[in-house]
């Protein structure tokens, strides 16, 4: 294995200048969405004291709604009612997760890519193999972009309409004697910009596949037999 060697070159090609940017997506990603923590209020108000109280309910990433429940300050039972035992709808946990994890590795992969890409750019561009593991690592990831965005926006959705004004009819003490109305939720602007980013890498990845594709052996066979000459692999011979 060649010892390690600096050479930004890479960085102002497409290769490489790309993968940055999804390196620094891949951040955003995981960060916009795995950061997130909010909470719905509901406004009660009890018919018989005629009094106003309001109760809250806290949730985060990964969102298991349904361990998410009703808290009321600084009386625990408002109107005679054990808030505590009622709690949000849905589990959107394994969507949330599968976003983050696999933005996680690959935000992973391209620091590994880009260690590979400036500090052994001759070995890379030498072999056969690595440019190769390179294009089928990318596809992957591409495909799997699409994936795991897809199933985080339509988590997202379900979690703005478990949060959101239906809430109130889900709870069952809201009647004749409790009245509800619906408070606040915090905005989910990140969530919206967690979604962004996942179709914003999807498309660099996908593009990226093109500039992945020209360094193996698949794109112009005769060309990249005779970059890798040097490393022993003979020009194809004249007909």
């Amino acid at each position: 294995m060649s010892s390690f060697q600096l050479n930004i070159n890479p960085l102002k090609e497409p290769l490489g200048f790309i993968k940055v940017l999804e390196w620094i997506a891949s951040i955003f990603a995981f960060a916009t969405c795995g950061g997130f923590k909010g909470k719905t209020e509901i406004q009660v108000t009890c018919a018989k004291v005629h009094e106003n109280k309001t109760i809250t309910a806290a949730f985060g990433y990964p969102f298991r709604l349904n361990e998410a429940s009703f808290q009321a300050h600084p009386d625990a039972n408002v109107c005679d009612v054990n808030w505590k035992s009622y709690v949000l709808i849905g589990d959107y946990s394994s969507s949330a997760q599968f976003y983050v994890t696999f933005a996680v590795f690959v935000f992973l992969y391209c620091i590994a890519a880009l260690l590979l890409y400036l500090g052994y750019t001759s070995m890379y561009r030498d072999s056969r193999k690595l440019p190769m593991i390179d294009f089928v690592v990318t596809l992957v990831a591409t495909f799997l972009w699409l994936v795991s965005t897809s199933a985080w926006a339509k988590a997202l959705t379900d979690i703005k309409i478990a949060t959101g004004h239906g809430i109130v009819k889900e709870l069952k003490p809201c009647g004749q004697e409790v009245m509800c109305y619906f408070g606040s939720v915090t905005s989910m602007g990140s969530l919206n910009v967690s979604v962004i980013f996942g179709f914003l890498n999807l498309i660099l990845w996908g593009g990226n596949a093109w500039f992945v594709y020209k360094e193996t052996s698949l794109h112009s066979p005769s060309s990249t037999s005779a970059s890798h000459s040097q490393g022993g692999i003979p020009p194809p011979s004249g007909m």
